[in-house]
């Protein structure tokens, strides 16, 4: 059954239909040129280069979807489009049903103040400004009362963890401090939807992972739509609901850090999987087999990590009893197939 437009715009607060990006001396004049024949050859022969090629998907609302690729691959054009940073050249871009393309300046503007907000790799936090101040700035621009302004931007400190550092100023912040004052300053309009631009590239290891914490305990209170940009497969996996692998301009795959696994769409998805653990996306679903007789012990649910179930199996004698989410035994996990989904090996 098709869904009537509204029904999709509910569903999918963004989407991209046939969306391209197009540098050069006159990308205006390709914007009725057939789709087939914007090849790479055609497009070279005219002076102009593709940094988007076709792009069509589909956001869910609540969704942390992530778009990653290798530099060069045009995930942060996406993302600028995405948020009227970057006028595509032909497609359409539909933010609740409206068409960023289409839509006039004063209304693209009210669009970024209100409905998305942006996170940046560099923080861009204002140097002049206290923690307190900086998070309260998009509401000055608002032209919010002090007061009020000041309540909030108070609120979020206490959300992000910066209690006591209220009137620190950023140079006096660590780097996960500075990064903490520009996710609470991205979300003090109160943002349905919410982009990161590679946030967390700039940060050591262990604040790179507090921080990713941060972000999913962030997500369980607040049920942000979420479009986040990154280069590290790891800290995709570990956040993303969904995952799109871009080369080239071009969207290869669309897919769940699992799908993308078990199911590459060609060799490049392919080659950037391989060196990911599979147990650290692979759920028991995906590896269990038929209900066994002998099952025993407490059941774990079928989309539960194998990682997070491997010490339990592989401790048990008899294969473990799979359950769905109706309680109702789907399976059995055994020890042979645990040994494989992790170590290429069997017992």
């Amino acid at each position: 059954m098709t869904l009537s437009v509204a029904m999709t715009d509910q569903t999918f607060p963004i989407r991209c239909q046939n969306l391209w990006k197009i540098y050069g001396p006159a990308p205006s004049a390709l914007r009725t040129v057939p789709v087939g024949t914007l090849n790479e050859e055609a497009l070279r022969a005219t002076g102009h280069m593709a940094a988007l090629r076709d792009v069509t998907l589909e956001i869910g609302r609540g969704e942390v979807f992530v778009i990653m690729g290798l530099s060069g691959s045009g995930k942060s054009t996406l993302v600028r489009c995405m948020t009227g940073l970057v006028e595509a050249t032909r497609g359409d871009l539909l933010i609740d049903g409206e068409n960023l393309r289409t839509t006039r300046p004063e209304r693209l503007v009210d669009i970024r103040r209100h409905k998305i907000s942006m996170v940046f790799q560099d923080f861009a936090l204002l140097p002049h400004l206290t923690v307190l101040g900086n998070i309260a700035f998009p509401l000055k621009v608002q032209g919010v009362e002090r007061s009020e302004r000041e309540r909030r931007a108070a609120e979020l400190i206490d959300v992000v963890g910066l209690s006591g550092r209220e009137n620190r100023f950023p140079h006096e912040l660590s780097g996960g401090q500075q990064q903490r004052v520009g996710i609470a300053r991205s979300l003090i309009t109160k943002p349905e939807i919410w982009f990161l631009d590679e946030p967390f590239s700039a940060l050591d290891p262990l604040i790179r992972q507090e921080m990713q914490d941060e972000l999913l305990r962030l997500q369980a209170t607040l049920h942000k739509t979420i479009v986040f940009i990154t280069h590290d497969f790891d800290e995709a996996i570990r956040i993303a609901d969904r995952i799109a692998i871009m080369h080239n301009g071009a969207v290869v795959q669309v897919d769940t850090p699992e799908g993308l696994v078990l199911s590459p769409a060609d060799d490049y998805v392919a080659a950037f999987t391989r060196k990911i653990p599979r147990h650290l996306v692979l759920r028991a679903r995906s590896i269990l087999s038929p209900v066994s007789a002998e099952a025993s012990g407490e059941p774990v649910p079928a989309d539960a990590l194998v990682g997070d179930v491997a010490a339990r199996v592989l401790s048990s004698e008899a294969p473990v009893p799979v359950v769905g989410e109706n309680g109702l035994v789907v399976g059995s996990l055994e020890r042979s197939s645990v040994m494989t989904a992790m170590f290429g090996a069997t017992a």
